[in-house]
């Protein structure tokens, strides 16, 4: 596929027909997905492809509780986990143990166990160089080392005729997660990343146009104009 094109039409895709991913399609898609840019090229990504479907069952059971706090921020007029305007994190402005033991359905996140393909990929943590650490501020800079990666991946499963979405919700859980997938202590989850064939693909994107976020000389400087 040209790379244009994989690149305007690889939006998250949540639902899937019945078509198996076989193991050979995912080597592919990682054999290209590689070749991503990490810092000091130390490549601290792991990607664990769940196939064991009580293991399946039991993510789809911890990623369903980070959804549940996922959608309480979302009923509260907030955007879930965020830190506020001074870059800063503040606590919850709501129970967290009461909401995730409040069901809150979801067509993907009640079927995810049943997702042709389920990777989880997972950070070596000192591998990455978090030159933010310090700042009075949320840090951000550590997923510049593995994040590219899990982009790569969308693009490879999109060049193969697969869609598939990228979730963070499975991080809530870490702890259990750890114990679950038998991660060792200097090792955390990235995202985990569902993928199959789409039961339709993308095909209108919602994007800013450039101008609207890219700017000269300054972050209030006039926007960028071809």
């Amino acid at each position: 596929m040209e790379l244009d094109q994989a690149m305007r039409t690889t939006g998250a895709v949540r639902a899937f027909t019945d078509a198996p991913v076989d193991r050979a399609t995912i080597a592919r898609i990682l054999e290209r997905s590689r070749f991503a840019p990490s810092g000091g090229n130390r490549q601290p990504w792991t990607v664990i492809s769940v196939e064991d479907p009580a293991l399946r069952a039991r993510i789809r059971e911890l990623a369903d509780l980070g959804w549940r706090e996922y959608v309480a921020y979302l009923d509260a007029g907030l955007v879930p986990f965020a830190p506020g305007a001074d870059g800063k994190q503040f606590p919850a402005p709501f129970d967290l143990d009461a909401a995730r033991a409040t069901p809150r359905p979801s067509p993907f996140l009640d079927a995810l166990d049943r997702a042709p393909a389920l990777l989880v990929v997972c950070a070596h943590l000192p591998s990455l160089a978090v030159q933010d650490t310090g700042l009075d501020r949320q840090s951000i800079v550590g997923g510049a080392s593995v994040y590219p990666f899990v982009q790569n991946l969308l693009l490879a499963a999109r060049a193969d005729g697969l869609g598939g979405v990228m979730t963070t919700f499975l991080c809530r859980q870490e702890p259990a997660a750890r114990e679950l997938l038998h991660l060792p202590p200097d090792t955390a989850i990235a995202a985990m990343v569902a993928l199959g064939v789409p039961e339709k693909f993308p095909t209108r994107l919602t994007r800013r146009e450039v101008a609207e976020f890219a700017h000269l000389d300054t972050f209030d400087g006039p926007p960028l104009a071809p």
